[in-house]
Order: structure tokens, then C-alpha cells, then sequence
């Protein structure tokens, strides 16, 4: 279990609902856990599928040993269902994405890393629409964050959990037989040459791209292929994927 940080009972009842299936389900590669630091980290994770968070979530538990808050949309926090009831008592972090200011939105997640928890967050903010599933083009709030709170950020490569669930592709579940599901750990991503400068749209969109680049190195080398030279845009590609490239 967690090596830091008191789990509480809610965040147990959601340990109990999703490590059951994903026992059941998938198979667990991990390496680079000697990668994290003690103390308040960002975990950045690539975002391949709506199944891989319940996997990711398991591997940063019981590989490498920390509570994870994620970020999260503010919807799921919203009403008296189960979901909503766990993401609040477990404490995850809501996020609002239509907040007039960012900063201001980010103030919980930087309070968590200055009490020394781990934050992980999908930089992407969705499953990335790249017809080959690498990391698309990110929204910048994983940057502000670190730049923010000066927590170092991990880079984590998932592989494998696409094949549980095809998010945009819509092929339904695939729950056996087992999928193994891979994750790789860098290093944490260099960002001084940022550190202290006014938070502007270059800086974060530097910072952002930085932090991308490590993630889909490592999964260059989880994947044993090479990542595409431009990195997939959503805001320019047409409905079939196309034309999303920009440079990486």
C-alpha cells in the first residue's frame, strides 16, 4: 500500500471497486518506479482509453506506493451518485476547464503538492483522438501547475489499456482475455529554463510541449517504434483524423 499519505475510508471504497476487474482483467508491466521523488510530483500520463485511469491508479498504488489526487473534471464531482461520492471523500481534485482563471483553478491541486502528495494528471485532457494513439497536442494546465507549485514533473508511458477499450472506435469492451498493460517511468522533466518567468501563453506552451515530448519518448520505447515526427492537433484534423500533424 501508499508509503505516504493517509488513504482514508472513501478512497479505500474505491480501491475495493476497481482493483477486483482490474485484477481480473489485465496484466502489469511497470519499470522507472525508482524515477519519483519523495514529496509532492506531478504525475503526467499519456491518455489512451476510458479504462486506462483505473489502471493507472492501481500501478502508481501498488508500484510506486503513493496515493494518487487526480485532476479531474468538475462534472464527475457533481450530484449524490457513487462516483461523485468517491471523488469527493477520496479527495481528487476537481477542475473547472471553463474557469475565467486558470491559476485560480489549479489552487487545490497546489495545496496538495505543497502537503507532499502525488497529483496525477492526463496533460491531454481527453483520450488522445491521434489515429495511432500517440500523445496529441496538450492543454497547458499541466505546465501552469508545475511552474506554480514547483513540484518536479514524472513523465509516465501507459500502453495497453486500449485494448480493454477502444475509446473512438467504439468496439466495446474486450475483457479477455487478459490484456497486459504496460507502463514505463522517466526521469523527472527538466524545466528551469521556465522556472520564474511570467506565466505567459510561449512560456506554458514551451513548458507543455517539454513535458509531451518526455512522455512520448518513453512510449516510443514502450511501443519499440518510432513517434511521429509532428504531433497530432485535434483542432485541426477532420472528423476521419486527418490533418491533425503539427510539430511535435
Amino acid at each position: 500500500m501508499p508509503r505516504q499519505g493517509r488513504l482514508g475510508p472513501w478512497y479505500v471504497l474505491g480501491i475495493s471497486i476497481i482493483k477486483p476487474p482490474t485484477l481480473a482483467f489485465t496484466r502489469r508491466e511497470a519499470t522507472g518506479a525508482e524515477n519519483v521523488p519523495r514529496g509532492g510530483v506531478i504525475l503526467a500520463a499519456n491518455h489512451i482509453s476510458n479504462a486506462d485511469p483505473a489502471v493507472l491508479c492501481d500501478m502508481i498504488l501498488f508500484v510506486l506506493r503513493r496515493a494518487p489526487r487526480f485532476l479531474a473534471k468538475s462534472e464527475m464531482f457533481r450530484g449524490n451518485g457513487l462516483v461523485a461520492r468517491v471523488m469527493r471523500g477520496a479527495r481528487q481534485i476537481p477542475v473547472d476547464r471553463h474557469a475565467a482563471d486558470a491559476s485560480g483553478a489549479l489552487v487545490p491541486a497546489v495545496e496538495a503538492l505543497a502537503r507532499g502528495e502525488a497529483v496525477a494528471i492526463y496533460p491531454e485532457g481527453t483520450v488522445t483522438r491521434d489515429p495511432g494513439k500517440w500523445p496529441m497536442r496538450a492543454r497547458t494546465g499541466v505546465a501552469r501547475l508545475a511552474l506554480l507549485s514547483g513540484a518536479p514533473v514524472v513523465p509516465i508511458a501507459q500502453w495497453g489499456a486500449q485494448e480493454v477499450h477502444d475509446t473512438h472506435r467504439r468496439k466495446g469492451l474486450h475483457l479477455l482475455p487478459r490484456t497486459t498493460v504496460r507502463f514505463r517511468v522517466g526521469p523527472p522533466v527538466d524545466l528551469s529554463r521556465w522556472a520564474g518567468q511570467e506565466l505567459t501563453a510561449q512560456v506554458l506552451e514551451e513548458a507543455t510541449g517539454a513535458i509531451m515530448d518526455a512522455i512520448t519518448a518513453e512510449l516510443a520505447v514502450l511501443r519499440g517504434e518510432p513517434a511521429p515526427a509532428q504531433r497530432y492537433d485535434p483542432r485541426g484534423a477532420r472528423p476521419d483524423g486527418e490533418d491533425g500533424r503539427r510539430s511535435a
